[in-house]
């Protein structure tokens, strides 16, 4: 089995529940700083309706004002064609990413649209990105769980990932949008849905409180996950899914969790200690 973990860097996560506009330069000297990390993808803006997500106006200056690292490959988040063909118009970009929830009203709360209607947009995007020489990445939202009171098991979520294969998409990440997971949920979901669904290449996108991070880890190790989302000071959350907000899974206890474990990765970590006096600068 593989013996090293692909990392997603994700300022874009943590910067969007920020009230206070960052300034375009000092988002893209933060990035920059993450670039030369050497990151496998930095999830880095959103091409999105200003008025839901104003922190993200500014993703295509920011964009002219990176300095590209090989072997960092940019990811781009979407909610419609509109910002797929935005997005496209980037070389640099060379991944669009869509959340996509299992659940009809986070959906809803996330884009305004139904999952039906959502379904069609994602096939839209696919195509969009065929023609456009990108790679598609489905969020699998609510991966873990429903708070809506609405039905969910992990045959709901074999359902939407069978849909999502079907469109030819083959990039996936099973995403705990609410930090309602566990060891014992994430090694079961995670080796199901490997499973099943072999010729998809499945990530996990998991929000953490502090304590359980290690347990967490250590199941999508174990179950055979070898890509997974960070964000630097375990920033971020979804803002649409509810008041409080449970932060993505830090960037450095995943550093001490691969080295506790001789786990291989290719970051650079003076830079590393670089990128979070950045952080510290644009989310303090």
């Amino acid at each position: 089995m593989n013996q090293s973990l692909k990392i997603i860097e994700c300022p874009r996560d943590a910067m969007q529940g920020v009230k206070k506009f960052i300034p375009t330069n000092q988002k893209a000297q933060y990035i920059n700083s993450l670039m030369q990390v050497g990151f496998d993808i930095i999830d880095f803006g959103s091409f999105v309706s200003h008025k839901y997500v104003p922190q993200m106006k500014d993703t295509a200056k920011v964009v002219g004002l990176l300095k590209m690292r090989e072997g960092t490959e940019l990811l781009s988040i979407v909610l419609n064609n509109r910002g797929a063909l935005d997005a496209s118009v980037f070389d640099e970009i060379k991944i669009i990413g869509y959340p996509f929830s299992i659940s009809e009203i986070f959906q809803k709360n996330n884009s305004n649209k139904t999952r039906e209607a959502s379904l069609s947009i994602l096939n839209e995007i696919q195509n969009t990105c065929i023609q456009k020489n990108k790679t598609m990445l489905v969020y699998l939202s609510m991966s873990f769980g429903n708070p809506y009171g609405e039905k969910w098991s992990k045959d709901v979520v074999f359902e939407y990932l069978h849909k999502i294969q079907q469109s030819g998409i083959k990039l996936i990440s099973l995403a705990d949008t609410i930090g309602n997971s566990n060891a014992e949920s994430i090694s079961d979901l995670y080796h199901a849905s490997a499973t099943i669904f072999p010729e998809l290449d499945i990530g996990l996108h998991l929000h953490s409180s502090p304590t359980e991070v290690y347990q967490k880890l250590q199941a999508a190790w174990d179950s055979g996950c070898r890509r997974i989302d960070v964000a630097i000071g375990g920033y971020g959350g979804c803002p649409f899914a509810q008041d409080q907000l449970i932060g993505n899974i830090p960037t450095d206890m995943l550093l001490n969790f691969l080295n506790k474990n001789n786990i291989t990765h290719s970051l650079d970590l003076l830079a590393f200690e670089n990128a979070c006096n950045q952080s510290k600068k644009v989310f303090c």
